[in-house]
């Protein structure tokens, strides 16, 4: 059997309309899982569901759009994907908002509880959610996604790094926690990725070649480069590494 084979798992990618989380669900299914595809706007999800759907076959996705600051929304993206393709195996939590830009002085309280919210609560929920029926198969894969904005501070982006760094506690306390369940819990904290996310870093020419100068790699990321991560941290390759951080970022935060 191939390391990375996912044949039978179930996974779970918020997010994955676009961007990094549709890259992380394509390279999914292609390896074998079913996977639900779910961000806020129903009509992007059903058309990457429906390509995953005519490259892999009928039933290899599904649509469940949810809003990932209502747990409501969030019980019943994992319910419907336990109606159609039975437990949750594999849970990879990417949806993230940041609705401020600049200095911790100057952000207001609702942007600031919504990004606490949006990136660390609802990762909280959804495991709460999942881990049921990872319990009852022994074993189950969570991958956060978070940042290096988590790993160094930040003059433009300090709630939101704050954020993504108590993501990287979260996964180390799942991973003790859950660990005896035969459940992991990972990171992966990527760079500056060529997605609409990050559009405002990566199209700026002059912030542009800043960043990539000073990048062993010379290079943005691609939303493929965080995929194999996602990919590795769900699959047999993955089965000795838990509480982990991955940091993929072309080695921009060693140089």
């Amino acid at each position: 059997m191939s390391l990375f084979d996912l044949q039978g798992r179930t996974a779970i990618v918020t997010g994955s309309s676009r961007g990094i989380g549709r890259a992380i669900a394509e390279r999914l299914a292609e390896h074998g899982a079913r996977v639900v595809i779910s961000s806020r706007k129903p009509e992007p999800c059903h058309e990457v569901a429906g390509e995953i759907n005519a490259r892999h076959g009928a039933g290899r996705a599904l649509a469940v759009p949810a809003n990932i600051s209502s747990r409501s929304d969030l019980a019943s993206l994992v319910q419907r994907t336990r109606d159609a393709f039975g437990p949750v195996s594999t849970l990879v939590c990417n949806a993230a908002s940041n609705p401020h830009y600049g200095p911790m002085s100057s952000i207001p309280d609702d942007a600031f509880r919504k990004i606490l919210e949006n990136n660390i609560l609802s990762n909280h929920w959804l495991v709460q959610l999942v881990v049921p029926d990872m319990r009852a198969l022994g074993e189950g894969s969570i991958t956060v996604i978070s940042s290096i904005a988590g790993l160094k501070g930040q003059t433009t982006i300090g709630a939101y790094g704050i954020s993504k760094a108590a993501d990287l506690q979260l996964v180390r306390n799942l991973a003790v926690e859950l660990g005896p369940l035969g459940i992991r819990a990972n990171s992966i904290a990527p760079g500056i990725v060529r997605t609409d996310f990050a559009r405002a870093l990566w199209e700026d020419p002059v912030l542009r070649a800043q960043m990539e100068n000073s990048s062993p790699l010379r290079r943005f990321g691609e939303p493929d480069d965080i995929a194999g991560a996602a990919v590795f941290l769900a699959s047999p390759a993955g089965r000795y590494v838990t509480g982990q951080t991955l940091v993929i970022d072309g080695g921009g935060t060693i140089a």
